[in-house]
């Protein structure tokens, strides 16, 4: 990879003046060969082997950040899906897997270790089971440690018996960390067609089709595209929505260079096993001013994020960054598009309250932005049929127009609409929003499996 000047002085002015940073570098390690049938002997192994690849991750970030300018706001880790290793073990909890996890996370100094997960989307194994049984004590119990379950694919329909159950898990989750406002449930994602390189927390995880250890990174550039369209808007009497959109392709772009070039140097000091993966190109926010994916819709000409045109405008802009990163990078990957997260955005929290921005009009642009439902709070009193139901209908949007959907759902205890809930740094604060009082209890007590839709057989 080569950068002429130009390209180098532009990205150091996107750093300096426009908010641009890389999210996360994620160390994705597989811990396969950790394997074995007694769970004491499985917590030490997953520990050491943690401690043994990423050990050097953190200090070799701060070398790459200060060689280059480039902050590097998070260094991760993902882990190979811990039901897939954990069940010779016949254990009923795997509480202490979790454990051991986090503590490798706080002596490494990583900010979290994603992979506390199962792949439940056609059916659930009794280690599967016993994995998301333990998720409200095991993200409880921990600071850094992150659960994703993939309850649905566009190839083997969807898991009913499986949303059931989180929406139970949610709401036991919940209550035990209601002390902290239910942030426990901001470690946990449930998904359909969950990715196996995604580098962004809570849904990380180090797929079974992955080498022995990858970096995978996924750099923030809400900031930058906001600029250059307001530079557009300032330079041009009348741009058209083609003009908006060669605009944002121009900046992703710059952006993904940028991350690539951060993410193979990484590799490279970390040396064997490690390799470079890929570049998730998501627009990611964060609660600073500025570095809004809402804002960069209202710069579009929006009002207001939740008027008509939303779902239009944001399908623009995700798709405008997908095509300007394909063309800087061999190697895309994870989400790829546009983040909508509500408490992590600033100018999604005003829309919120504003009432432009409903639950509803929420899902209906999850349609066409990176993920699904994220950072949404509720009321803390939501039904668990009604939060195993919001998750139906994402995972539906998911599985039925063949792209990765997710909620990350808090039902923040004690708290009712209109109130708000605060975590701070990167998590920021979500306003709670209204539910409907209509219930699908029956609907999901029915349980099965939905079938898999007709664009499924494609062989």
């Amino acid at each position: 990879m080569i950068f002429d000047l130009e390209e180098t002085r532009s990205i150091l002015r996107m750093i300096e003046t426009e908010h641009l940073d890389i999210r996360t570098v994620t160390l994705g390690i597989s811990l396969r060969g950790c394997t074995t049938d007694d769970m004491g002997r499985l917590c030490d192994r997953i520990y050491d082997h943690v401690m043994r690849q990423a050990g050097r991750l953190v200090s070799v970030a701060r070398e790459v950040q200060d060689a280059f300018g480039v902050p590097i706001t998070n260094k991760r880790i993902a882990v190979t899906p811990i039901a897939l290793l954990a069940e010779p073990t016949r254990a009923a909890s795997y509480v202490p897997i979790a454990q051991a996890l986090d503590r490798a996370a706080a002596d490494l100094g990583i900010d979290y270790i994603a992979g506390f997960s199962a792949l439940v989307e056609k059916g659930m194994t009794p280690g599967d089971s016993v994995l998301i049984e333990s998720i409200p004590e095991a993200l409880a119990v921990t600071g850094r440690v992150c659960s994703s379950i993939n309850v649905a694919t566009t190839r083997a329909g969807i898991n009913m018996d499986a949303i059931a159950v989180m929406g139970h898990v949610l709401r036991a989750l919940a209550k035990n960390t209601a002390d902290r406002g239910g942030i426990g449930c901001a470690k946990l994602v449930t998904f359909a067609n969950m990715p196996e390189d995604n580098p962004f927390v809570a849904g990380a995880n180090h797929g079974i089709g992955e080498g022995p250890a990858t970096i995978n990174v996924g750099v923030s550039g809400p900031g930058v595209v906001l600029s250059a369209l307001r530079r557009l808007r300032e330079s041009m009497q009348k741009p058209t929505v083609t003009d908006l959109a060669e605009t944002i392709k121009r900046m992703s772009f710059k952006i993904t260079r940028a991350g690539e070039l951060i993410g193979r140097e990484v590799a490279k000091r970390l040396g064997a096993p490690v390799r470079f993966g890929i570049v998730d190109l998501s627009l990611a926010p964060t609660p600073a001013l500025g570095d809004s994916v809402a804002e960069i819709l209202e710069v579009m000409g929006l009002e207001r994020t939740g008027c008509p045109g939303t779902t239009a405008a944001l399908a623009l802009l995700t798709d405008a960054v997908k095509k300007g990163g394909a063309m800087a990078t061999s190697h895309v990957g994870g989400l790829s598009g546009a983040f909508i997260p509500v408490s992590e955005d600033h100018d999604m929290i005003a829309a919120v309250e504003a009432g432009a921005l409903s639950l509803e009009k929420l899902e209906a642009m999850t349609a066409v932005c990176s993920v699904g439902l994220d950072m949404v709070a509720v009321p803390g009193d939501t039904s668990a049929s009604t939060l195993s139901g919001i998750i139906a209908d994402e995972i539906a949007i998911g599985v039925f127009n063949n792209k990765t959907t997710a909620v990350r759902i808090i039902p923040v205890p004690d708290k009712n609409v209109g109130e708000r809930v605060v975590y701070g740094g990167l998590l920021g604060e979500a306003p709670i929003m209204p539910v409907s009082r209509y219930r699908p209890d029956a609907f999901i007590a029915m349980g099965g499996r939905i079938p898999a839709p007709i664009i499924s057989l494609r062989n």
